[in-house]
């Protein structure tokens, strides 16, 4: 696992940035596995930046995103179909038939399920993921306690995850109990990981990742058995616990 220090949140979306746009720049067919919440904006918006600046192609990513919640329609405002067409996709030139996210509001969510992952399958797999992480370990929205096998699933949510997303809504009843999300399993079949921290309150959850144990009560320490994983982490998010020789600067 190679971790990149930068100095801030506006750093570390930059070098998530390059990082993104030179894997598309140097492919002829790339699947990206995209992520939501706050992390991920100043990525998506320095991606935007690019492509205004540079014209990076985007007609050959086919996109795949980690989860959506259960009960929102495309076009509500805090659904994740929502999200990244405001953060991304209307302003790169991505295809929208390669773009896909889970379907909320599907009749059979386990068929939901069970069609994403063939999906995935069929398109050839992800090449790179982009995860967060939550203060309690959290990967998509695969809670504690998750098992490391687990596929696309419908999963409910803890309240201090609700609580973490409370600020996207008017007020916590609005914010669904629900998600459906790629599994734990489905996560580390990408072939690479990007997984960006930033701020001081996911220290724990970074020491945790780096020098934990293995164990599901703390889904994103299965990171530290896939083969390619990069971790771009701020200063405030990498606790003077963690050794310099963990490090890449």
């Amino acid at each position: 696992m190679e971790v990149i220090k930068v100095r801030d949140y506006n750093e570390m979306s930059k070098k998530a940035a390059e990082y993104i746009t030179s894997k598309v720049k140097s492919s002829t067919c790339i699947n990206l596995g995209l992520a939501t919440g706050g992390t991920p904006l100043g990525l998506y918006k320095n991606m935007v930046l690019d492509f205004q600046k540079n014209k990076t192609d985007y007609q050959h990513v086919t996109s795949f995103n980690l989860d959506e919640y259960v009960g929102l329609s495309e076009d509500h405002p805090n659904s994740y179909h929502y999200y990244m067409k405001e953060n991304l996709f209307n302003y790169i030139n991505i295809l929208k038939s390669n773009v896909h996210l889970p379907n909320g509001k599907g009749v059979s969510l386990k068929k939901e399920c069970d069609h994403y992952d063939k999906l995935i399958k069929g398109c050839g797999g992800i090449d790179v993921q982009v995860l967060g992480i939550g203060q309690n370990g959290h990967i998509g929205f695969n809670e504690p306690g998750t098992s490391f096998g687990t596929k696309t699933h419908v999963v409910k949510l803890t309240e201090s995850t609700r609580q973490a997303n409370k600020h996207f809504f008017n007020d916590m009843d609005e914010v669904p109990t629900h998600a459906i999300t790629m599994g734990i399993q489905s996560i580390m079949n990408s072939r690479e990981i990007l997984l960006l921290a930033s701020g001081a309150e996911k220290g724990v959850a970074i020491n945790k990742l780096l020098q934990g144990d293995l164990n599901e009560q703390f889904p994103a320490s299965i990171l530290q058995l896939h083969p390619n994983v990069t971790v771009i982490a701020d200063e405030q998010s990498l606790t003077s616990h963690i050794s310099i020789q963990d490090i890449t600067t």
